[in-house]
């Protein structure tokens, strides 16, 4: 019994000895690092070592050695803390610490391990495939070192005991160390940002840099952000600009993600990201996402931020044919470099760019261009384009821009004229002034040098002769003057310009080291309607030769070369040459490399046309002369032709006032006439008509004169007025009819006027040779008599005399119709 009891008192002392609780020993302390467990290396580390109000001495402890640390006791003695001012990697390590009291000794603190972070530099860490997640999902992330480690560890922001180690492994193909860390379930009720480290094994608790921290974004089902780049989303490097992620208004937190990395920038709740000086590594496309109470936002549309300068080979920017582009019709513009970029991308002003083009290397000019052709052009096409290079590996780093190229749009307004008074082909140094003119009257002109993107305007001058002018003076000209010039023109309260003048070729002679030769074929004097060729030869090789003529205002001639074992030639023909071709001649030989450049000139050549153009002049005037004529007769004709018919109209109205009894049978003696038959002349008994013109416009009248009374021998005479009578026989009738005689008289007076219109029959064939002969007209060899028989023909070769009725017609000509007396 009393072994038991002994065994029993030994065993409360030892149970007292190594029991606090029981033999009152304090509680052991709690100790904490500020600001956190892994710290860079030289930053400030604070050890808090947390006891009693009853502790009177504290004492730290690093790998189980006691530290002489700088301890400053707090709040009564419940705390000591110990600071090291620039750590270290030596001091990394475990610590723990333990206090004194009244009561004894505490016991030791949980370990601590501090860790000291910068001994190399940070890896990359990504997550696979994208850091944009789903809801429940398992996501692999990889942390990634190119300097040799032989571990990673991965560690989750607010959550510094939530780590995990992975010894790295090396990839052979890419030459890095990496590790592969799974992560997930993950869920949108919380944040998801991780850190990873590499360290080497000798050295666990010394660390290299912190990666880039890495925020697991999720795309959830609120509003979406928007996200914007000012000024704009392409900028040139070196300036400033700003990102800016507008979400929600209960958005805690917004995030800015760059596609095709792995980081991950926190914007915060002021949702904007400066940049003071954009960097090549800050261009690519951008997405944001905002994070609420209620969950993730959905992603932001895509930002293309594109960074320019990065190549200084700038890019020439041209509208073919010319910058100004009719409204409904197309526009070209094209983009060249000598670089070799890979694409070629055209952007408007305070616009995205419009399209981008694969490069294509032109041989033959040594460079490389791209063409953009927009349809159907509208005044909204109008304003500022620039042209970029980039090459296909970096698409969002492209060129300095080409100069600006300022796009109008015109009308179909009349095209105004471009001239210039110093011909079309000039040495350097040369002055020139072109002049831009039209007879509408334009308020303002433009000139504009094709392939060019100058556009000069002007304001339009009036002139007296009622033009509108500008002149653009140009200067001295030099190489870079040459070209195909341009002009619009327009009103000052529109906004479209004309159509274009037509083009107008300034040619740069002396740029070539070449001088042709310039012949002519078969000779430089030639007659009018000749053929001549004007053979241009150089023993330098040209593509095209251009033939000259001085003072000449249209535009040289062109023809493209021939090649020759010497050289090259071109034949100009001219067929039917005329005096207008001649002059003095010169040639030129050009590059189709640089077609405005020229070589020297020739030596002149004069061309002489002459020969038959007098004799084309005489008959041209012979020509005129007889068309003159010819057209006088005609007049005369018809100015004839008009006066008989109004001569027959008032005959009519004359012959149809008649009175009754105006003819009456008139007895003259004419005398003889001299006959080949004495015997007849005798015997016949004579009518005479005697006709008068005496008033040409007058109407015909015809009469029966009354013969005077020492006329015996009876004979009638008819006094015919007008000797174009047409109608006669009309008119007679009607005078018949008026006779007052009775039946016998009757029968005998139309005897009488029958033999009286026979007469006039031969009047109008008769062929008179002087027109103030008479013609007698034997009319009726019968009797005056009714029922008187004509005595028998003499057959003793003379008839005896007997009474015959003739006509004395006189042509109404220049001369006068004798009158009664002169008869």
């Amino acid at each position: 019994m009393t072994f038991t009891f002994t065994a029993l008192l030994c065993l409360g002392l030892a149970l007292g000895l190594g029991t606090p609780v029981l033999a009152g020993i304090p509680p052991k302390p709690v100790l904490r690092v500020q600001p956190d467990y892994a710290v860079p290396e030289n930053s400030t580390v604070t050890l808090l070592c947390e006891g009693t109000m009853r502790a009177t001495y504290y004492y730290l402890y690093k790998n189980g050695k006691r530290c002489s640390l700088h301890t400053e006791i707090l709040q009564n003695n419940s705390k000591a803390a110990f600071s090291i001012s620039k750590i270290g990697p030596h001091e990394a390590g475990r610590y723990y610490c333990e206090y004194w009291s009244s009561d004894g000794w505490s016991g030791y603190s949980d370990p601590v391990e501090l860790v000291v972070t910068g001994a190399s530099n940070k890896p990359i860490l990504r997550a696979r495939p994208s850091p944009v997640v789903s809801e429940g999902m398992n996501v692999t992330l990889q942390c990634v070192s190119r300097q040799p480690q032989n571990s990673f560890i991965l560690t989750k922001d607010g959550q510094p005991k939530s780590s995990s180690t992975l010894g790295s492994q090396y990839d052979h193909s890419t030459d890095p160390y990496q590790a592969l860390f799974s992560v997930g379930p993950v869920t949108s009720s919380q944040r998801w940002t991780f850190r990873c480290y590499g360290f080497n094994k000798n050295s666990t608790l010394v660390w290299s840099e912190p990666s880039d921290p890495l925020e697991l974004l999720f795309s959830g089902s609120l509003h979406k952000p928007t996200l914007r780049a000012e000024p704009g989303p392409v900028i040139a490097s070196g300036r400033s600009m700003n990102i800016s992620c507008q979400g929600t208004l209960d958005a805690e937190m917004c995030f800015l993600h760059k596609e095709g990395t792995q980081t991950t920038n926190e914007i915060g709740n002021k949702y904007t990201r400066s940049i003071p000086s954009v960097a090549q590594q800050h261009a690519g496309q951008y997405r944001c996402y905002c994070y609420s109470s209620a969950g993730w936002s959905e992603r932001s549309d895509t930002l293309e931020l594109v960074v320019t300068g990065m190549y200084n080979d700038n890019p020439f920017l041209t509208a073919l044919p010319s910058p100004v582009v009719t409204s409904g019709g197309n526009m070209t513009l094209q983009c060249v470099s000598r670089y070799g970029y890979d694409k070629f991308v055209l952007t408007k002003e305070d616009e995205k760019f419009s399209s981008s083009l694969d490069s294509q290397y032109i041989y033959k000019k040594g460079h490389h261009q791209a063409t953009f052709s927009v349809g159907s052009v509208t005044p909204v096409h109008s304003g500022t384009f620039r042209c970029y290079g980039y090459l296909k590996n970096t698409t969002h780093l492209w060129s300095v821009p080409s100069d600006p190229l300022k796009i109008h749009i015109s009308g179909l307004s009349k095209k105004p004229s471009l001239q210039t008074q110093q011909g079309h082909i000039l040495d350097p140094g040369k002055s020139l002034t072109l002049q831009c003119c039209s007879d509408i009257n334009y308020d303002r002109f433009a000139l504009y040098k094709v392939g060019g993107t100058d556009f000069t305007q002007h304001h339009g001058q009036r002139t007296q002769a009622g033009l509108s002018v500008a002149n653009f003076t140009l200067g001295s000209v030099s190489r870079t003057t040459g070209g195909q010039y341009g002009c619009y023109g327009a009103h000052n309260l529109s906004s479209e310009w004309s159509a274009s003048s037509d083009p107008l070729d300034i040619l740069i002679s002396g740029e070539i080291p070449a001088t042709p030769s310039l012949s002519v074929k078969p000779n430089s004097t030639v007659q009018s309607g000749d053929n001549v060729t004007l053979l241009c030869q150089s023993t330098y090789t040209v593509d095209t030769f251009i033939l000259s003529k001085e003072g000449a205002a249209h535009q040289p001639q062109r023809m493209k070369s021939k090649s020759q074992d010497w050289g090259s030639q071109a034949e100009f023909s001219m067929s039917a040459v005329t005096s207008a071709l001649s002059g003095t001649y010169r040639c030129y030989g050009s590059r189709d490399s640089s077609p405005y450049l020229l070589s020297h000139a020739s030596a002149p050549v004069e061309l002489c046309v002459s020969g038959l153009e007098r004799y084309l002049k005489a008959l041209i005037g012979v020509s005129v002369a007889f068309l003159l004529f010819l057209f006088i007769l005609i007049f005369l004709l018809l100015r004839r032709k008009h006066q008989g018919k109004f001569r027959k109209d008032a005959q009519k109205e004359t012959e149809l006032q008649l009175p009754a009894g105006a003819i009456e049978p008139v007895i003259r003696h004419r005398g003889r006439q001299k006959r080949s038959n004495p015997a007849a002349a005798t015997q016949e008994e004579s009518l005479y008509a005697s006709v008068e013109d005496k008033k040409p416009k007058d109407g015909v009248e015809l009469d029966i004169l009354r013969p005077p009374e020492e006329d015996t021998q009876g004979r009638i005479y008819a006094q015919v007025k007008d000797p174009r009578l047409r109608k006669a026989e009309a008119v007679l009738h009607s005078a018949v009819s008026r006779e007052g005689w009775d039946t016998q008289k009757k029968a005998e007076s139309q005897t009488r006027w029958s033999c009286i219109l026979q007469a006039l029959c031969i009047l109008q064939a008769a062929d008179y040779k002087e027109p103030q002969d008479v013609v007698y007209a034997q009319l009726c060899s019968s009797s005056l008599r009714q029922g008187t028989p004509a005595p028998p023909p003499s057959l003793a070769g003379e008839a005896p005399e007997e009474p015959s009725v003739y006509a004395a017609l006189a042509v109404a000509g220049p001369g006068p119709v004798p009158n009664k007396e002169e008869q």
